[in-house]
Protein backbone atom coordinates (compact mmCIF):
# COMPACT_ATOMS: atom_id res chain seq x y z
CA UNK A 1 0.00 0.00 0.00
CA UNK A 2 1.28 3.48 -0.84
CA UNK A 3 2.53 5.12 2.35
CA UNK A 4 0.47 8.23 1.69
CA UNK A 5 -2.74 6.19 1.55
CA UNK A 6 -2.31 4.37 4.86
CA UNK A 7 -4.60 6.63 6.86
CA UNK A 8 -8.12 5.75 5.71
CA UNK A 9 -10.91 5.25 8.21
CA UNK A 10 -14.69 5.01 8.04
CA UNK A 11 -16.77 6.29 10.96
CA UNK A 12 -20.41 6.70 11.81
CA UNK A 13 -20.39 8.14 15.33
CA UNK A 14 -21.32 5.36 17.76
CA UNK A 15 -23.30 3.48 15.13
CA UNK A 16 -21.80 0.51 13.31
CA UNK A 17 -22.53 0.60 9.58
CA UNK A 18 -24.29 -2.66 8.58
CA UNK A 19 -22.52 -4.51 5.80
CA UNK A 20 -25.88 -5.23 4.20
CA UNK A 21 -26.23 -1.67 3.01
CA UNK A 22 -25.95 -1.37 -0.74
CA UNK A 23 -24.14 1.59 -2.27
CA UNK A 24 -27.47 3.23 -3.10
CA UNK A 25 -28.37 3.18 0.59
CA UNK A 26 -25.17 4.96 1.64
CA UNK A 27 -23.81 8.46 1.11
CA UNK A 28 -20.03 8.40 1.30
CA UNK A 29 -18.14 11.55 2.31
CA UNK A 30 -14.43 11.60 1.54
CA UNK A 31 -12.59 13.91 3.94
CA UNK A 32 -9.08 15.04 3.00
CA UNK A 33 -7.32 16.58 6.00
CA UNK A 34 -3.99 16.64 7.84
CA UNK A 35 -3.88 13.74 10.26
CA UNK A 36 -0.08 13.73 10.52
CA UNK A 37 2.71 16.24 10.02
CA UNK A 38 2.93 19.85 11.14
CA UNK A 39 -0.82 20.46 10.86
CA UNK A 40 -1.98 17.28 12.61
CA UNK A 41 -3.67 19.32 15.36
CA UNK A 42 -5.76 21.12 12.74
CA UNK A 43 -6.73 17.77 11.24
CA UNK A 44 -7.66 16.46 14.67
CA UNK A 45 -9.94 19.47 15.18
CA UNK A 46 -11.57 18.92 11.81
CA UNK A 47 -12.16 15.23 12.46
CA UNK A 48 -13.51 15.91 15.96
CA UNK A 49 -15.93 18.52 14.59
CA UNK A 50 -17.28 15.99 12.08
CA UNK A 51 -17.47 13.25 14.71
CA UNK A 52 -19.30 15.60 17.05
CA UNK A 53 -21.98 16.32 14.46
CA UNK A 54 -22.47 12.56 14.05
CA UNK A 55 -22.60 12.11 17.83
CA UNK A 56 -25.32 14.74 18.15
CA UNK A 57 -27.39 13.97 15.05
CA UNK A 58 -26.75 10.36 14.14
CA UNK A 59 -25.45 8.75 10.97
CA UNK A 60 -28.68 8.41 8.98
CA UNK A 61 -29.95 11.27 6.82
CA UNK A 62 -32.92 11.13 4.45
CA UNK A 63 -32.95 7.35 4.78
CA UNK A 64 -29.28 7.10 3.80
CA UNK A 65 -26.40 5.86 5.92
CA UNK A 66 -23.61 8.41 6.22
CA UNK A 67 -20.13 6.93 5.84
CA UNK A 68 -17.05 9.12 6.30
CA UNK A 69 -13.74 8.09 4.76
CA UNK A 70 -10.67 9.97 5.99
CA UNK A 71 -7.52 10.51 3.94
CA UNK A 72 -4.32 12.07 5.30
CA UNK A 73 -2.70 14.73 3.11
CA UNK A 74 0.19 15.04 5.66
CA UNK A 75 0.24 18.84 5.43
CA UNK A 76 0.58 21.35 2.61
CA UNK A 77 0.82 18.78 -0.18
CA UNK A 78 -1.33 19.65 -3.21
CA UNK A 79 -0.04 16.70 -5.28
CA UNK A 80 -1.02 14.29 -2.52
CA UNK A 81 -4.42 15.96 -2.08
CA UNK A 82 -5.07 15.66 -5.80
CA UNK A 83 -4.19 11.97 -5.80
CA UNK A 84 -6.32 11.31 -2.72
CA UNK A 85 -9.30 13.09 -4.27
CA UNK A 86 -8.91 10.91 -7.35
CA UNK A 87 -8.75 7.74 -5.24
CA UNK A 88 -11.80 8.75 -3.25
CA UNK A 89 -13.89 9.34 -6.36
CA UNK A 90 -12.71 6.49 -8.56
CA UNK A 91 -11.94 3.74 -6.04
CA UNK A 92 -13.92 4.56 -2.91
CA UNK A 93 -16.90 5.87 -4.89
CA UNK A 94 -17.53 8.83 -2.58
CA UNK A 95 -20.47 11.12 -3.25
CA UNK A 96 -19.04 14.24 -1.59
CA UNK A 97 -15.51 15.54 -1.01
CA UNK A 98 -14.88 17.58 2.13
CA UNK A 99 -12.23 18.84 4.54
CA UNK A 100 -9.10 20.73 3.41
CA UNK A 101 -6.98 22.58 5.93
CA UNK A 102 -4.84 24.29 3.27
CA UNK A 103 -5.79 26.28 0.17
CA UNK A 104 -3.22 24.68 -2.21
CA UNK A 105 -4.58 21.24 -1.35
CA UNK A 106 -8.16 22.38 -1.82
CA UNK A 107 -7.32 23.98 -5.17
CA UNK A 108 -5.76 20.75 -6.38
CA UNK A 109 -8.71 18.65 -5.23
CA UNK A 110 -11.22 21.11 -6.71
CA UNK A 111 -9.95 20.26 -10.18
CA UNK A 112 -10.78 16.60 -9.51
CA UNK A 113 -14.19 17.46 -8.05
CA UNK A 114 -14.90 19.50 -11.15
CA UNK A 115 -13.93 16.67 -13.48
CA UNK A 116 -15.94 14.16 -11.51
CA UNK A 117 -18.87 16.53 -10.97
CA UNK A 118 -18.78 15.81 -7.24
CA UNK A 119 -19.83 18.31 -4.54
CA UNK A 120 -16.89 19.57 -2.49
CA UNK A 121 -17.41 21.19 0.93
CA UNK A 122 -14.40 23.22 2.10
CA UNK A 123 -14.16 23.24 5.89
CA UNK A 124 -11.17 25.56 6.33
CA UNK A 125 -9.05 26.70 3.34
CA UNK A 126 -9.59 30.47 3.21
CA UNK A 127 -8.37 31.90 -0.12
CA UNK A 128 -11.18 33.84 -1.78
CA UNK A 129 -10.54 32.37 -5.24
CA UNK A 130 -11.21 28.81 -4.14
CA UNK A 131 -14.97 28.71 -4.69
CA UNK A 132 -14.47 30.17 -8.15
CA UNK A 133 -12.35 27.15 -9.08
CA UNK A 134 -15.40 24.98 -9.76
CA UNK A 135 -19.20 25.26 -9.57
CA UNK A 136 -19.09 22.12 -7.41
CA UNK A 137 -17.19 23.83 -4.57
CA UNK A 138 -18.81 25.47 -1.54
CA UNK A 139 -17.22 26.72 1.69
CA UNK A 140 -18.39 26.76 5.32
CA UNK A 141 -15.35 28.35 7.01
CA UNK A 142 -14.42 31.91 6.02
CA UNK A 143 -12.09 33.93 3.83
CA UNK A 144 -9.17 36.01 5.09
CA UNK A 145 -10.80 39.10 3.60
CA UNK A 146 -13.99 38.34 5.55
CA UNK A 147 -12.01 38.72 8.79
CA UNK A 148 -9.57 41.51 7.88
CA UNK A 149 -12.03 44.02 6.41
CA UNK A 150 -14.35 44.24 9.47
CA UNK A 151 -11.29 44.47 11.73
CA UNK A 152 -10.00 47.48 9.80
CA UNK A 153 -13.44 49.12 9.90
CA UNK A 154 -13.70 48.54 13.64
CA UNK A 155 -10.18 49.87 14.27
CA UNK A 156 -10.97 53.11 12.45
CA UNK A 157 -14.41 53.42 14.07
CA UNK A 158 -12.86 53.15 17.53
CA UNK A 159 -10.22 55.81 16.99
CA UNK A 160 -7.17 54.24 15.35
CA UNK A 161 -5.63 56.46 12.67
CA UNK A 162 -2.06 55.15 12.39
CA UNK A 163 -1.50 51.38 12.13
CA UNK A 164 1.58 49.23 11.65
CA UNK A 165 0.98 45.85 9.97
CA UNK A 166 2.86 42.60 10.58
CA UNK A 167 2.03 39.52 8.52
CA UNK A 168 3.64 36.19 7.73
CA UNK A 169 5.09 36.12 4.23
CA UNK A 170 2.70 33.62 2.64
CA UNK A 171 -0.58 33.85 0.75
CA UNK A 172 -2.99 34.16 3.72
CA UNK A 173 -0.76 36.78 5.34
CA UNK A 174 -0.58 38.80 2.14
CA UNK A 175 -4.38 38.61 1.80
CA UNK A 176 -4.76 39.89 5.37
CA UNK A 177 -2.32 42.73 4.70
CA UNK A 178 -4.06 43.73 1.48
CA UNK A 179 -7.59 43.74 2.87
CA UNK A 180 -6.77 45.42 6.16
CA UNK A 181 -4.52 48.08 4.63
CA UNK A 182 -6.79 48.93 1.70
CA UNK A 183 -9.89 49.13 3.90
CA UNK A 184 -8.17 51.21 6.57
CA UNK A 185 -6.62 53.72 4.17
CA UNK A 186 -9.88 54.07 2.23
CA UNK A 187 -11.53 55.20 5.46
CA UNK A 188 -8.83 57.84 6.01
CA UNK A 189 -6.33 55.94 8.14
CA UNK A 190 -2.61 55.65 7.50
CA UNK A 191 -0.38 52.57 7.41
CA UNK A 192 2.82 53.84 9.03
CA UNK A 193 4.83 50.70 8.46
CA UNK A 194 4.54 47.15 7.24
CA UNK A 195 6.69 44.05 7.61
CA UNK A 196 6.37 40.56 6.17
CA UNK A 197 7.83 37.98 8.52
CA UNK A 198 9.60 34.89 7.14
CA UNK A 199 7.65 31.69 7.73
CA UNK A 200 8.87 29.87 10.83
CA UNK A 201 9.91 33.04 12.66
CA UNK A 202 9.49 32.97 16.44
CA UNK A 203 11.94 35.70 17.52
CA UNK A 204 10.15 39.00 17.11
CA UNK A 205 11.93 41.27 19.59
CA UNK A 206 13.74 43.50 17.06
CA UNK A 207 10.65 43.89 14.88
CA UNK A 208 8.46 44.78 17.84
CA UNK A 209 10.93 47.44 19.06
CA UNK A 210 10.87 49.00 15.59
CA UNK A 211 7.08 49.15 15.77
CA UNK A 212 7.16 50.76 19.21
CA UNK A 213 9.54 53.44 17.97
CA UNK A 214 7.08 54.31 15.19
CA UNK A 215 4.38 55.04 17.84
CA UNK A 216 1.31 53.77 15.93
CA UNK A 217 -2.16 53.69 17.47
CA UNK A 218 -2.37 49.95 16.78
CA UNK A 219 -0.64 46.99 15.17
CA UNK A 220 -2.41 44.57 12.87
CA UNK A 221 -0.93 41.06 13.10
CA UNK A 222 -1.53 37.98 10.96
CA UNK A 223 0.65 34.97 11.75
CA UNK A 224 0.20 31.20 11.48
CA UNK A 225 -1.81 29.62 14.28
CA UNK A 226 0.04 28.38 17.34
CA UNK A 227 3.52 29.27 18.53
CA UNK A 228 4.21 32.23 16.17
CA UNK A 229 1.11 33.99 17.54
CA UNK A 230 2.09 33.28 21.14
CA UNK A 231 5.72 34.37 20.66
CA UNK A 232 4.73 37.65 19.02
CA UNK A 233 2.23 38.49 21.75
CA UNK A 234 4.85 37.90 24.43
CA UNK A 235 7.29 40.19 22.61
CA UNK A 236 4.53 42.82 22.41
CA UNK A 237 4.24 42.72 26.21
CA UNK A 238 7.96 42.52 26.92
CA UNK A 239 8.68 45.57 24.78
CA UNK A 240 5.90 47.50 26.52
CA UNK A 241 3.66 48.20 23.54
CA UNK A 242 0.62 47.63 25.71
CA UNK A 243 1.82 50.27 28.18
CA UNK A 244 2.39 52.61 25.24
CA UNK A 245 -1.32 52.25 24.40
CA UNK A 246 -0.64 50.52 21.09
CA UNK A 247 -3.62 48.28 20.51
CA UNK A 248 -3.10 44.73 19.27
CA UNK A 249 -5.38 43.64 16.40
CA UNK A 250 -5.40 40.00 15.28
CA UNK A 251 -7.45 37.72 13.04
CA UNK A 252 -9.11 34.36 13.58
CA UNK A 253 -7.51 31.83 15.94
CA UNK A 254 -6.58 34.11 18.83
CA UNK A 255 -9.51 32.76 20.86
CA UNK A 256 -8.54 29.10 20.40
CA UNK A 257 -7.60 27.02 23.42
CA UNK A 258 -4.05 26.19 22.30
CA UNK A 259 -3.21 29.87 21.90
CA UNK A 260 -4.93 30.93 25.13
CA UNK A 261 -3.13 28.24 27.13
CA UNK A 262 0.29 28.90 25.65
CA UNK A 263 0.00 32.69 25.71
CA UNK A 264 -1.51 33.00 29.17
CA UNK A 265 -1.90 36.46 30.66
CA UNK A 266 0.21 37.98 27.87
CA UNK A 267 -2.92 37.76 25.71
CA UNK A 268 -5.18 39.77 28.02
CA UNK A 269 -6.47 42.89 26.31
CA UNK A 270 -5.71 41.97 22.70
CA UNK A 271 -8.43 42.28 20.04
CA UNK A 272 -9.25 39.93 17.20
CA UNK A 273 -11.76 39.43 14.41
CA UNK A 274 -13.27 36.03 13.71
CA UNK A 275 -16.36 33.86 13.52
CA UNK A 276 -15.87 31.47 16.44
CA UNK A 277 -14.35 30.91 19.86
CA UNK A 278 -15.30 28.08 22.19
CA UNK A 279 -15.89 30.62 24.97
CA UNK A 280 -18.62 32.47 23.05
CA UNK A 281 -22.03 32.64 24.80
CA UNK A 282 -25.25 30.90 23.78
CA UNK A 283 -27.10 27.65 24.35
CA UNK A 284 -26.26 26.20 20.94
CA UNK A 285 -22.53 26.67 21.42
CA UNK A 286 -22.77 25.27 24.96
CA UNK A 287 -24.34 22.06 23.59
CA UNK A 288 -21.68 21.83 20.90
CA UNK A 289 -18.82 22.34 23.36
CA UNK A 290 -20.27 19.71 25.70
CA UNK A 291 -20.70 17.14 22.92
CA UNK A 292 -17.24 17.95 21.52
CA UNK A 293 -15.73 17.29 24.95
CA UNK A 294 -17.33 13.83 24.98
CA UNK A 295 -16.07 13.14 21.47
CA UNK A 296 -12.44 13.87 22.38
CA UNK A 297 -12.58 12.62 25.96
CA UNK A 298 -12.01 16.09 27.36
CA UNK A 299 -8.58 16.38 25.73
CA UNK A 300 -9.21 19.71 24.00
CA UNK A 301 -11.73 22.46 23.32
CA UNK A 302 -13.13 23.09 19.82
CA UNK A 303 -11.32 25.59 17.63
CA UNK A 304 -12.85 27.64 14.82
CA UNK A 305 -11.85 24.79 12.52
CA UNK A 306 -13.89 22.27 14.51
CA UNK A 307 -16.91 24.60 14.40
CA UNK A 308 -16.73 25.01 10.63
CA UNK A 309 -16.32 21.24 10.13
CA UNK A 310 -19.38 20.63 12.31
CA UNK A 311 -21.26 23.15 10.17
CA UNK A 312 -20.01 21.43 7.03
CA UNK A 313 -21.72 18.23 8.13
CA UNK A 314 -24.88 20.19 8.91
CA UNK A 315 -24.88 21.64 5.39
CA UNK A 316 -24.39 18.21 3.80
CA UNK A 317 -27.21 16.71 5.88
CA UNK A 318 -29.61 19.57 5.25
CA UNK A 319 -28.96 19.41 1.52
CA UNK A 320 -29.51 15.65 1.42
CA UNK A 321 -32.85 16.14 3.16
CA UNK A 322 -33.82 18.62 0.43
CA UNK A 323 -32.76 16.23 -2.33
CA UNK A 324 -34.32 13.19 -0.60
CA UNK A 325 -30.88 11.60 -0.37
CA UNK A 326 -29.81 12.34 -3.94
CA UNK A 327 -26.09 13.27 -3.91
CA UNK A 328 -25.79 13.86 -7.66
CA UNK A 329 -23.44 16.81 -8.09
CA UNK A 330 -25.70 19.19 -9.98
CA UNK A 331 -28.74 18.31 -7.87
CA UNK A 332 -26.80 18.71 -4.62
CA UNK A 333 -25.23 22.05 -5.56
CA UNK A 334 -28.54 23.48 -6.73
CA UNK A 335 -30.23 22.40 -3.48
CA UNK A 336 -27.67 24.09 -1.18
CA UNK A 337 -28.19 27.52 -2.72
CA UNK A 338 -29.58 29.85 -0.09
CA UNK A 339 -28.85 27.38 2.73
CA UNK A 340 -29.52 28.99 6.12
CA UNK A 341 -28.99 27.47 9.53
CA UNK A 342 -28.29 28.24 13.15
CA UNK A 343 -24.83 27.22 14.31
CA UNK A 344 -22.56 27.34 17.37
CA UNK A 345 -21.15 30.51 15.75
CA UNK A 346 -24.55 32.11 15.05
CA UNK A 347 -26.69 32.20 11.91
CA UNK A 348 -24.94 31.15 8.69
CA UNK A 349 -26.10 31.12 5.09
CA UNK A 350 -24.60 30.16 1.75
CA UNK A 351 -24.54 32.92 -0.87
CA UNK A 352 -26.30 31.37 -3.88
CA UNK A 353 -24.20 33.44 -6.28
CA UNK A 354 -20.76 32.53 -4.91
CA UNK A 355 -21.36 29.39 -2.82
CA UNK A 356 -19.37 31.07 -0.03
CA UNK A 357 -20.55 31.45 3.52
CA UNK A 358 -22.29 34.58 4.81
CA UNK A 359 -21.93 35.03 8.55
CA UNK A 360 -21.37 37.28 11.55
CA UNK A 361 -17.80 38.35 12.21
CA UNK A 362 -17.15 39.17 15.86
CA UNK A 363 -14.66 41.59 17.34
CA UNK A 364 -13.34 39.88 20.47
CA UNK A 365 -11.22 41.06 23.39
CA UNK A 366 -9.26 38.55 25.46
CA UNK A 367 -10.30 38.95 29.10
CA UNK A 368 -9.50 37.06 32.26
CA UNK A 369 -12.49 35.79 34.21
CA UNK A 370 -11.25 34.25 37.43
CA UNK A 371 -8.52 31.90 36.30
CA UNK A 372 -9.85 31.49 32.75
CA UNK A 373 -9.09 33.46 29.60
CA UNK A 374 -12.12 34.13 27.40
CA UNK A 375 -12.71 35.84 24.07
CA UNK A 376 -15.36 38.44 24.92
CA UNK A 377 -17.45 39.60 21.97
CA UNK A 378 -17.52 43.40 22.08
CA UNK A 379 -18.80 44.20 18.58
CA UNK A 380 -20.19 42.36 15.57
CA UNK A 381 -20.61 42.71 11.83
CA UNK A 382 -23.64 40.75 10.65
CA UNK A 383 -24.24 39.27 7.22
CA UNK A 384 -20.63 39.55 6.07
CA UNK A 385 -20.02 38.17 2.59
CA UNK A 386 -16.60 37.56 1.08
CA UNK A 387 -15.40 41.11 0.32
CA UNK A 388 -13.16 39.92 -2.49
CA UNK A 389 -16.10 38.64 -4.48
CA UNK A 390 -18.18 41.70 -3.58
CA UNK A 391 -15.39 43.92 -4.94
CA UNK A 392 -15.26 41.89 -8.13
CA UNK A 393 -18.89 42.45 -9.04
Amino acid sequence: MNRFSIVSMCIAASFAAPTAFAASDTVRIGVITSLSGHAAESGAQMKAGIDTWLRMHGSTVAGKKIEVIYKDDTGTQPDIAKRLATELITRDKVDVLAGFVFTPNAMAAAAIADQGKKPMVVMNAAASALTARSPYVTRVSYTIAQSAKPLAEWAYKTGARRVYTVVADYAPGLDAETWFNNTFTALGGKIVGSVRMPMGSVDYGAFVQRIKDEKPDAIHVFLPNGQPMVSFTKAYREKGLDKANIRFLGGEGWGDEDVLKAGGDALVGIYSSGFYSYTRPGAENAKFVEAFGKTVGGKMQPSFLAASSYDGMALIANTLVKTKGNADGATFMNALKGYTSSSPRGTVTIDPATRDIVQTMYIRRIDKQGTKLVATEIDRFDGVKDPAKEAGK
